[in-house]
């Protein structure tokens, strides 16, 4: 059977230096070296994103028709890699120009809802395009719809291995 212990604070600190363990002191910043660091951060635009995933769809489209020779196949990657840029830029919309994100941006629980709010939204939108793909798409080319798909959605890890290159290089 085991009792409980009453501890008080100058004895729990001094057994948590006695282990080794270093307390670390936390300073907040000033308001200039904040705003020093949000300048020495690279700048994120999630619209740049979408658009290089548009681009990467296009090009992945052209390329698979230009391979093929096949309209059929370069449609199928289009709509796969419209599946990805169409929800992507819903929400892009919904979380940094709708109407609800500019009232809801002051409160950080309320933002974070919106978000999920919206990926709800894109998640939706994602399953009803791959879902009405069959009667979209004229001789659909479910590997080619797939291709697309992955491709377009490997450009959001291109884009963090470009965003943490350019902070090791500026850091």
């Amino acid at each position: 059977m085991s009792t409980m212990q009453r501890v008080d604070p100058e004895s729990q600190a001094q057994a948590d230096g006695a282990d080794g363990e270093q307390e670390i002191e936390f300073k907040p910043l000033t308001r200039e070296e904040a705003q020093q660091w949000r300048a020495s951060q690279p700048r994120f635009s999630v619209w740049r994103l979408v658009g290089v995933q548009f681009l990467v769809g296009l090009a992945a489209g052209a390329l698979a028709w230009l391979f093929t020779q096949s309209v059929a196949v370069a449609w199928s990657v289009l709509y796969g890699a419209a599946a990805v840029v169409l929800p992507s830029a819903l929400m892009a919309y919904g979380v940094t120009s709708s109407a609800l994100s500019r009232l809801l941006a002051a409160y950080a629980q309320a933002a974070f809802a919106g978000f999920l709010l919206w990926e709800g939204v894109k998640i939706l939108l994602v399953v009803a395009m791959l879902w009405s793909a069959p009667w979209i798409v004229p001789e659909l080319n479910w590997l080619g719809l797939l291709a697309g798909l992955v491709l377009v959605l490997k450009v959001y890890w291109f884009g963090f291995w470009i965003q943490a290159r350019r902070a090791n290089l500026n850091g």
